[in-house]
């Protein structure tokens, strides 16, 4: 009786250790290890063979600290509440802003992204690096390090009005440029600088000067916006590639380098 007792403890403890038994499809990993990290293409493959993104673009996954997925292909923003369990990636309330893309590619390129995304894909953690794999394409990303706030050039992204979100409309391209305590201002219309002093989490704005002309109402939106975040003091936020000016209001700007 003691030895049948003592086989059976031994068979209990291999079934406990052996492979694909009560394991994880993610390795281990669990949605608790991506979240508040972002993750960017280093490759895609689709039926086995490479497959070339739009010039100049990459695939961009953000798992952001409140659960959501926020994801780029380089037009439009994805996002949606997620899912990590069992390691199987599940948005199904992915949306999309509507942002009129330069490059008809772009648009192929999202949709293809978010027809991915929406497939139900399985995802793991192999090493670094995140791999993402649906029935016919998989990719795989790498995290990003953080942006400084000087050097470089941020783009705007979206516009914000309180808890809303919006794309920037006509794809305008505002920018700006940060660098010992000036930044350089485009608004997609008229051009300027301000003096600008970073303490904590605020950058307070002086000094902004900036040409004076007439454009389209797109570009208008865009600059009221802008011009609305360099607006005396104003808190930011650097989340990897993407930089937050929000004013007293709650209304602001997000841009990436």
């Amino acid at each position: 009786m003691t030895n049948r007792i003592l086989l059976a403890a031994l068979v209990v403890s291999l079934l406990a250790v052996a492979p694909g038994c009560g394991a994880r499809s993610a390795g281990g990993a669990q949605g608790k290890d991506l979240r508040g990290k972002v993750f960017v293409s280093t490759s895609v493959t689709e039926q086995g063979k490479p497959r070339a993104l739009v010039e100049g673009t990459s695939i961009e996954l953000n798992f952001t600290d409140d659960g959501r997925l926020i994801a780029r292909a380089g037009c439009n923003m994805l996002q949606g509440p997620v899912s990590l369990d069992d390691g199987k990636l599940s948005v199904p309330d992915l949306s999309s802003t509507a942002m009129g893309c330069p490059n008809p590619d772009l648009h192929k390129q999202d949709e293809w992204l978010s027809k991915l995304l929406g497939s139900g894909p399985s995802w793991e953690l192999d090493g670094g690096n995140l791999v993402i794999t649906g029935s016919d394409a998989q990719i795989v990303l790498g995290t990003e390090a953080p942006a400084a706030l000087e050097g470089g050039t941020w783009t705007v992204d979206s516009l914000v009005t309180g808890d809303a979100v919006s794309s920037v409309p006509g794809a305008v391209a505002a920018t700006l440029a940060f660098m010992d305590g000036k930044v350089n201002v485009f608004t997609g219309c008229n051009s300027g600088s301000a003096s600008y002093k970073v303490d904590g989490r605020a950058i307070t704005f002086t000094s902004l000067l900036h040409t004076d002309k007439a454009c389209g109402p797109d570009e208008m939106l865009v600059e009221k916006a802008l011009l609305d975040a360099l607006n005396g003091q104003v808190t930011y936020k650097i989340d990897r590639q993407t930089l937050a000016l929000t004013n007293a209001k709650g209304d602001g700007v997000r841009l990436r380098k």
